[in-house]
Formats: C-alpha cells, structure tokens, sequence
C-alpha cells in the first residue's frame, strides 16, 4: 500500500519525504485555507517536495466550473490529480477530464454504488472516508472491503484511496482490506512509528553496549 500525506502543510511535508515513505500528497481547500498560499503556488512548492501523485481539489459545484479549474490545476505539475466531488456533476466532469487524459481522484465516497459511478467514470482514484463513516455508526472498513472486492469482480483499474484515516489501525486495516493507498494526517503517519516495546528494547541495547564497554579493562 502506498502512503500519502493528508496535509498542505510544507515543513509536514518535508519531514515524510526525509523519511522516505511518503508517496504522494492529498489536499483540499480547508487544508489549503490553513497555509494561507494561493492553491495554485502551494501545490508549486508541494510537488517540489514530495515526488508522486499531488491531488489538488477544484471548488466549484457545476461541471464547467469543475472543468474549467480543473484544466488550470492540471498546468501546474505532471504529479497533479485534479479531485472532484463524487456528485452528479462531478462525476461528469471525471468521465470528461478521463477523455482528456487528466487524472482525477473523485472524493467524497461514502457507499460502494458510489465507488462504481467513479470507476465507471474513469477515475484515477476513489477515495471512501472511513473516519467518517465510522463516526454515523457504520463501519468504514467494511466499505473498503466492498469497494475492493467489486473492482475486483469487473477489473476496474481505478485505484482505492482510504481517507480519513485516523489512527494506526484504520491505516492496518486499510492495508489488510487490499486498499491501494491509504491517505493520513502527518500525526497518523508519525504514530505508525511507536511502539513501546521498541523503546523498551532500545533503551535495554544501549545500556548492554555502554555497560560493557564501561566494566571492559582498558588495554596498554
């Protein structure tokens, strides 16, 4: 499963790629809003960063509007995958945009009939909020687990984005339910890290290695 960054944020960023696990970026215009960078020069300075699939959201709600942003979006970078909403006009402007050869992740996915709509429309991506579900009392998992195995049954090529992902295990579980890539907050990502029994077992290597260099007679 590839991962991929849900932040605008360029010093987020910067410290994934240091890591070398970060394989693509997501955006939308309330993470944009937090930079306080017009869309079009944050995602300049983003895919200058991170080397991999940059999906940078249009806002407008009609299909030429979508179109239209979208295009512009598109100019910015190769990495860029323009996102439109999983609405009736966005779906239009996915089954247009794939005609074009222009990438798009359609998000807002929240039932498998939507995931169909998508791949049917030629998406890049889908993106099924887990979080998000999980918290009306449904379990988003199961919907990736369904999404996984419909586009399975028909050989869809459009691949699954698990959003919304908000702990170590949504990430686990995203993974296990055959999710192509998993997107999260910089948090989730560090997280993944922690273990405390790595930190334990650390803590107990460096004390053998300095004991018994300490107690080692000193050679003339």
């Amino acid at each position: 499963m590839r991962f991929f960054l849900d932040t605008a944020n360029l010093e987020e960023l910067k410290t994934g790629a240091r890591w070398g696990v970060v394989d693509g970026v997501t955006t939308n215009p309330t993470l944009i809003a937090k930079e306080g960078v017009p869309i079009e020069e944050q995602i300049r300075k983003i895919c200058d960063i991170v080397n991999g699939d940059v999906s940078a959201e249009v806002v407008a709600t009609d299909t030429d509007g979508m179109l239209t942003e979208g295009r512009k979006l598109a100019k910015i970078h190769k990495n860029v995958v323009v996102k439109v909403p999983l609405t009736r006009d966005g779906i239009r402007a996915c089954s247009l945009f794939s005609r074009e050869g222009i990438r798009v992740n359609v998000t807002l996915c929240f039932s498998a009939g939507q995931a169909i709509l998508a791949a049917k429309a030629g998406a890049y991506f889908v993106s099924p909020f887990v979080g998000r579900i999980d918290d009306t009392g449904w379990n988003g998992m199961e919907l990736i687990r369904d999404i996984v195995q419909i586009y399975k049954n028909y050989s869809f090529t459009t691949q699954i984005l698990a959003a919304s992902l908000r702990h170590s295990n949504h990430v686990i579980d995203a993974a296990k339910a055959g999710a192509h890539v998993g997107t999260m907050p910089f948090k989730v990502l560090d997280a993944l890290f922690s273990h405390p029994l790595t930190d334990k077992g650390l803590d107990q290597f460096l004390k053998d290695y300095a004991k018994a260099f300490q107690d080692a007679p000193v050679s003339r």
